[in-house]
Formats: structure tokens, sequence, C-alpha cells
């Protein structure tokens, strides 16, 4: 190592910490660190601890005082100051530590989830597990701090979801809404209750969460209800959000079949002035079959046609048969008491399968039907379809927040304001994840992806649209440039391990200095794609 003066035209002179190495048989230089604010006598005095080493062969002249991963901390805090995500927070006009806490939670919860106890862990400054806390000078952080910034984030959360809304919506926009559940710890919060569990867990409490998002899948709002919220019951303060929050009048809710239904078209799209695009439950698909809408022999040759019927006036009915689901449905295990008749007396059990049933579902397996009043000249029938599979997008943010990413769970929240901040305090994480997967997307290649990579083929999708790039990493591992691909996490993994080091040398130990590793390749090539600068 050594310290390189190096010039510059119209700036004074910048002090490089540089390092010789060999590569390819030819001598080459990179620099580790830049010395420019410092003292020129303290610049001396490592020039002289180098020279020393050199001439004596020693090591004892750097000391390494400190390490902590920083390479995550430098790619999630690069983007959140990128999107301007710090200065939403500060803009609330709060103390400028409380703002610092929540975004310092928001990061933690992409780069480690955990507890508030083991966040605040985390990022203080004797226990430090990343360069988060020193990064953004937090010093001693205590768990009761992190609950006070979590009570004054939720304060926050009307100011914070309108500002997303005029970043990513506007007027005749698409509007992407879902709900899903999760699980509770305890039973005492009054959000918890029981209800239909989408994890499985039957025998815990649970909330409610819907998200609304922008048609490209980014997180715009997030909102809780108990537990026993019906699906439909949760969008008349949707309706409400988009028109008197966000001020749009006119925007187009996408939302699945169980969301959408006839009675909330009727009482609550309709009258508040709004389009829609939704799906028909399996009951009236085939009613419009037995009324003769549309034959099955259409379908032969083709995956959708655009029908009519009297029972949906001044709308459109696409109804389209994808194969891959009609596999689905026989693969299915579930829901099939419909399909046997039983006999039950005082001493007897019988029972026989319901040919006519099943003979009557089985006709429609692989069967959906999309509808919507937008007309043919706003929406074609192809890019109908298309707009209803985007709730994909929508249940990709349930499975990044649930599941494989941010850990919203355990809840062990006691109260109702603390378990709603929470969960903005995920969705906002999430926000800022998405940002991320969008930048890094030649590098990642998670599961939904190997599924979408699978689902390609399904003839739904016009063969333009196809994926080459997913079909290609699925067969190969390997980027277009030749790098292995990541899942998010691992990629923040490999991130982590280009470290911050604290340096002093052994003669002057309180003058210390930051020390850089070379980044790999990979880790280089997600730096740019990020366009931050890992040496923070």
């Amino acid at each position: 190592m050594y310290v390189a003066l190096v010039p510059n035209r119209n700036s004074p002179p910048a002090y490089l910490l540089r390092e010789g190495y060999r590569e390819d048989g030819k001598v080459k230089s990179r620099t580790l660190a830049n010395l420019s604010h410092w003292p020129l006598a303290k610049i001396e005095r490592l020039r002289r601890v180098l020279r020393d080493e050199v001439l004596s062969g020693a090591a004892e002249g750097l000391t390494m005082l400190r390490s902590l991963p920083h390479g995550h901390v430098a790619a999630v805090l690069g983007i959140a100051r990128k999107i301007g995500l710090d200065r939403l927070l500060a803009a609330g006009q709060a103390p400028a530590r409380l703002a610092a806490l929540v975004l310092a939670m928001i990061l933690a919860r992409v780069i480690d989830p955990a507890s508030k106890l083991a966040t605040a862990r985390q990022l203080d400054a004797a226990t430090a597990t990343s360069s988060l806390g020193p990064l953004l000078e937090l010093g001693t952080v205590s768990e009761q701090e992190l609950y006070a910034a979590l009570d004054w984030l939720l304060s926050q959360q009307s100011r914070i979801e309108s500002r997303l809304a005029q970043r990513h919506l506007s007027q005749g926009t698409l509007v992407l809404y879902d709900v899903s559940s999760t699980y509770f710890e305890g039973r005492t919060c009054p959000l918890a209750r029981r209800g239909y569990s989408r994890d499985g867990k039957r025998d815990k409490l649970q909330i409610i969460f819907g998200l609304l998002c922008a048609s490209d899948g980014c997180p715009v709002a997030v909102e809780v209800f108990q537990g026993n919220t019906g699906d439909p019951s949760t969008l008349a303060a949707q309706v409400a959000k988009l028109k008197q929050r966000f001020h749009l009048d006119h925007v187009v809710l996408v939302g699945d079949r169980g969301m959408i239904t006839e009675t909330r078209v009727e009482t609550l799209l309709k009258p508040a002035g709004l389009d829609w695009i939704t799906a028909l439950r399996a009951p009236t698909i085939r009613t419009l079959l037995d009324q003769g809408a549309f034959q099955l022999s259409l379908f032969d040759e083709r995956d959708l046609a655009e029908v009519t019927s009297t029972d949906f006036p001044a709308e459109r009915l696409v109804v389209c048969r994808n194969p891959w689901l009609a596999a689905g449905a026989v693969l299915n295990r579930h829901k099939v008491a419909k399909h046997f008749i039983l006999t039950i007396t005082g001493d007897t059990f019988g029972f026989e399968r319901n040919a006519e049933a099943i003979e009557a579902e089985g006709r429609l397996d692989g069967f959906y039907v999309i509808r919507t009043n937008l007309d043919k000249t706003t929406l074609a029938t192809r890019d109908v379809v298309r707009v209803y599979k985007s709730l994909s997008q929508a249940e990709r943010a349930f499975r990044s927040i649930k599941t494989v990413d941010l850990e919203i769970r355990p809840i062990h929240h006691r109260l109702s304001d603390r378990v709603r901040a929470h969960v903005l305090l995920c969705m906002l994480a999430y926000y800022l994840e998405w940002h991320m997967r969008q930048a890094l997307a030649p590098i990642l290649f998670d599961d939904h992806q190997r599924a979408e990579a699978a689902a390609a083929r399904s003839s739904i999708v016009a063969p333009a649209q196809r994926s080459k790039a997913a079909h290609r990493k699925a067969a190969t591992k390997r980027t277009a440039d030749g790098l292995p691909v990541h899942s998010f996490q691992s990629l923040l993994a490999e991130l982590a391990t280009f470290t911050r080091n604290t340096m002093a040398m052994a003669a002057a130990p309180h003058d210390t200095f930051l020390l850089y590793p070379q980044p790999t390749p990979t880790q280089l090539r997600a730096f740019e794609l990020l366009a931050v600068q890992p040496r923070l």
C-alpha cells in the first residue's frame, strides 16, 4: 500500500491510499481510500508508517479497529436516498432523530427483518451488526425509542400515502387492489380475530390487510382490518381513499372475483363513477355456458373470445381457457366434497361419486371469465386479460411482505395502532425493495420468476410477451454477462461481504480512516445497476 498524490486540473490535488497488485502479468493499482480530507500532517504520518512497513517487512503499523458488513447497507440506503424516501420521512416536521430511526427500521426490515428489540441491537453503536447505525449516526438506540418512532410513523401515514399516490397514480390510471391475512401471536389486540386463514393457521387469531398498488405493482397504500373482515367489505374504504384523500375521480380498479362482487359493482363502484376489471365466479360462468353465451368448441383452436350477455349490460366478458389451470384443477386435492353424495344414518355411512357434478365442473376446468365496463377503444381484448393478470404483482408483494423477504410475522404488538404502524413499516420496506428489484432485474431470478417462465409457455400469453430472458436464466443460471443469478436475499448476502473497515495507525490510534475491499464482479455489477456509491 502507498499514498498517491493525484493532481486535479481545476481542484486541489487528491491524496489516495492505493494498493498495487498483478493481473494477467501486468502491474495494476486500485484505490482503497480517499484521504484528501485528512490534515497533511496525518497523511505524512501514514506515509511514514507504510514506508517503515516496507523496509522492515512488518505489518504492525496499521490496525483494523472494526469491520462491519456494509455493501447491502450501501445499496439499500443509496436507493432510499435516490428515490427520496429519506426526504419524504423528514418532511413530517418531526425531530430529525425520529425520522432517522424510522428510516433505519425500514432499511433494517429489508436487510435483516427482526423484532424491534433485535433491531435496536442491530442499530446500536456498541452492538451493531452492519454499518447502518454508524452511517446514520444513530449512536445508542433503545427499543423504546423505536416504539416512539413507530407511533410517529403512524401519525404520518395519510401524508406519506398521499405523496406516494401523487408519484405513482394519476387520473385514468389502473389501480390494483388485493387483500391478505397474517396470523397473530397473542390474544389481547382488538384487531386480532378468528377468520379465514390464508396461512393455514386455524388455531391462531389473525389480521387482514389490503394493499393498493399502481399498475406496475409499486405499493402506494395499505390498510389493516380486523381478522374476521370479509374481502369485499374492505373495498369501500379504498374507494373513499382514492376519491377523497388522493383526489382521483377516474381510475380503473382491478380486483379478483372475491373482491369486486356484483353487489360491490352496483352499490359502490358505479355510484362512485369508477371503472373496473374483475372476474366471474364459477357458478356464474356455468350459467353463461348453459345460456349459450359461449361454446366450448370455440376454444379448440383459440385461447380467448369476447362475448356479451344480457345479464351484464354495457359490459364486456372475455372468456379465457388456460390449459395450465386445467391441469392444476385435476391435481387439486381440496374442495372435492361437492363431488360426492353422502348417505348418513344412525348406524351407517355411505358415499358415492356425484357423476353429474364431476362432469359439469370438468367441462369448465381451465376456463375463467374476465369482466369489465371499459370499451374496446380504451382497452383491447388481450389487454383486458393482461391487466387482470397483473394482479399477480400485488400477490407477489404479499409474498415478499409475509415470507421470503420482509417477514411481517410473527406479530406480537398488543395495541391496534402499533400493529397498523408495523404493517405500514413493512409496506414502506417493500416500496424500497420494489425499486431495488426494478434496477437489479438483470441479475435477479426468484422463485416467482421461475413460475412466470413456466406460465409463459401458456397460450394465454402472446408470443411477443414471452420472456426469453427468463427461459435463458432458468436454463443457464447465469445472467447475460455471465454472472451467477441471485434471489433478492442471496444478492443482499453477497453484498454484505463488502465490508466497511475502520483502520488506525499504531503510532496514532485516534487518527482513524475507512478502508474498503475491492468489490467482486457481482457486487460491482449490482452497484452499477443501482447507480449508488458503495464507499459511503
